[in-house]
């Protein structure tokens, strides 16, 4: 891809980040998309932030009511980041649903999605999304270059440089395929 998950790995990581918020969650959503699933990881993973046990409601019920109550007290005035990565789904239901048991948490907390989808980006509402475009060919081969030859050097092997160059053609400005 163009980066996505990395960008928002290094902002996750990023020590000011962690000083930040009070609780930083990272969930992985995907194509297959359950929102009880994804209530429940939500819940287990605030809890192992802040409590010896894993909460019980998570693991004895599937009642959407009773895991957002879960979740909206294990958040309540706490400033998270929450990090929902490879987001497909698009149903706009589910997704104020999920956002209900958010809204205890405390001033300045924030919600970052990765998709490929700009529909979801929309649907989350909230501020103008960040696009991710591909890298330019010049900033493709200085990356490729960097990597395959020493000191970024490619002059020392023109036959190499050629090839590379084509390589760069064909990933097609993606930084993930380098």
């Amino acid at each position: 891809g163009v980066g996505k998950t990395t960008l928002a790995q290094l902002v996750y990581n990023d020590t000011r980040i962690k000083n930040h918020f009070q609780l930083r969650v990272w969930l992985c959503v995907s194509e297959n998309f359950d929102l009880t699933k994804l209530t429940k990881e939500t819940i287990e993973s605030v809890a192992s932030e802040f409590e010896s046990v894993v909460s019980w409601v998570s693991s004895v019920t599937t009642n959407m009511n009773l895991l957002q109550e879960d979740l909206s007290k294990k958040l309540e005035g706490k400033r998270f980041l929450l990090i929902l990565d490879d987001v497909w789904n698009e149903d706009p239901e589910k997704w104020d649903t999920y956002r209900r048991a958010l809204v205890t948490g405390g001033k300045g907390s924030r919600i970052v999605v990765t998709t490929r989808n700009k529909n979801v980006g929309n649907l989350m509402g909230g501020v103008t999304p960040y696009y991710l475009n591909q890298l330019c060919d010049n900033d493709c081969w200085y990356l490729f270059r960097t990597y395959a030859f020493v000191d970024g050097n490619s002059n020392a092997h023109p036959n190499l440089e050629i090839i590379g160059k084509e390589i760069v053609k064909k990933l097609k400005g993606l930084p993930l395929a380098l």
